[in-house]
């Protein structure tokens, strides 16, 4: 059906066929992307919990766990860029299988590691394996939906973070609370084993029920596919055309890959340092500290969404990705400050989690919104890459500083200082350019 038939109403306006499509894409897509990255998080920052035991089991200083826990992202920045550039080649129903199953299999086998070198090669090798998949979800997503509907599609995506941690902070107690000591095991070998095997059966669901692009689609009708793929065209039409080369030579992209930096550095100090901080802040039972680390992932699902949709509806990126960093970097900031006082400490963190959580997803409207194509497969993954170097230097400099102070508190301001400073850099970013 082409636009001019549409218009006519003879089966709709055209705004609300277009609008129904794309609510049929996004129902058919998003569900399972978003288990996938579900289970992808909680196998990345499981090891958070585990270190509840395994760094008394195994006698892990802070810094040898800090350094295990980052040294998964210099795994990611070194095998990423190729991961994308694969997946636009042959398409993200098998690459996105390819990576699930086997961080899937690697996550499990972490339930073997007895040493710090092998803590620190299982985590590396993870790393290699989940390469690629987050930025090329958003890179896929981009294939489908035009800029001004990314942001609320990339919301409902990214809120695999909090649910993540919403339903994985709780199993993950229960899990070490209950299988601690069974069949010789410790209770943080079951949560690595556990956890890692939805990610293989998920992976194996991706190949059979995901499509690679609209033209691929066999759930939608030929007049559907032909309209969301012109509103793709159209756009892509309006990107400048870049060679692999020039995105690496672009200020442009470098600075944005120095905004994420400071965002994920946040965002990470959140996802491997929660179950410590509410364990420092007086809560000493494995169990009761997996369902208190739920309550800052709820209020963290909720506020990614409303100031996503905020953003799309107004068609404003900038301000909304600021003030989200600046919340965070609040939250980090008082529980920090009140971290000997249990209430408000959970109130910063919660506060904290609501604005480094909800960065991500508006911050990823910026790029799509100017590249298209070869362009996006390497500038997305250049800027998730390099900028994910804050995933290991953040924990790492969290675990050395409280190996040298005997407290998170220095640490905490330095990650809410990153906040800080990102939002400031946002708005080196033209608005014209984000904000169509």
């Amino acid at each position: 059906m082409t636009e001019s038939v549409i218009q006519t109403g003879a089966i709709a306006p055209a705004d609300r066929f277009e609008d129904l499509a794309y609510r049929k894409a996004a129902w058919r897509i998003l569900p399972l992307l978003l288990l996938c990255y579900l289970v992808a998080y909680l196998d990345r920052v499981n090891v958070g919990f585990a270190k509840l035991q395994m760094s008394d089991d195994l006698q892990f200083s802070e810094a040898v766990y800090g350094l295990g826990a980052g040294i998964f992202f210099i795994a990611y920045f070194l095998v990423e860029i190729p991961s994308n550039l694969i997946l636009h080649r042959v398409g993200a129903r098998l690459w996105i299988a390819r990576i699930m199953i086997t961080w899937g299999i690697i996550s499990s086998a972490m339930a073997l590691v007895s040493t710090p070198m092998s803590f620190y090669i299982m985590r590396f090798l993870l790393g290699i394996a989940e390469a690629g998949f987050y930025p090329g979800v958003i890179l896929y997503l981009s294939y489908w939906f035009p800029t001004h509907r990314r942001g609320k599609m990339y919301a409902l995506f990214a809120t695999a973070v909090p649910l993540s941690g919403l339903i994985g902070a709780p199993l993950s107690g229960w899990i070490m609370s209950a299988f601690n000591g069974d069949h010789g095991f410790a209770g943080w070998q079951w949560l690595f084993f556990l956890e890692g095997l939805p990610s293989i059966a998920v992976g194996i669901l991706v190949i059979f029920c995901l499509s690679d692009r609209i033209s691929s689609a066999g759930w939608l009708t030929r007049e559907e596919k032909t309209l969301l793929q012109t509103r793709i065209d159209a756009e892509t039409a309006g990107h400048q055309t870049h060679s692999l080369k020039e995105v690496f030579l672009q200020p442009r992209i470098w600075l944005l890959t120095a905004i994420y930096f400071c965002m994920i550095a946040g965002f990470y100090t959140v996802g491997f340092w929660l179950p410590t901080l509410i364990r420092q802040a007086g809560v000493s039972d494995v169990l009761q500290v997996g369902m208190l680390t739920a309550i800052p992932y709820a209020a963290a699902a909720m506020t990614m969404i409303l100031v996503s949709r905020s953003a799309d509806r107004l068609r404003e990126r900038r301000w909304h990705l600021a003030l989200t960093a600046v919340l965070g970097g609040i939250g980090l900031f008082i529980s920090a400050t009140w971290s000997d006082n249990f209430t408000i400490s959970m109130i910063g963190l919660t506060l904290g989690s609501m604005g480094a959580m909800s960065t991500l997803p508006l911050f990823w409207s910026l790029p799509t919104a100017f590249l298209g194509g070869t362009a996006a497969a390497a500038g997305i993954a250049l800027i998730n890459s390099w900028g994910n170097l804050a995933g290991f230097v953040s924990p790492y400099l969290m675990g050395f500083l409280k190996d040298t102070t005997h407290s998170t508190t220095i640490g905490m301001y330095v990650m809410a200082s990153a906040l800080f400073l990102g939002a400031l850099l946002v708005f080196r970013i033209p608005g014209k350019l984000v904000n169509r």
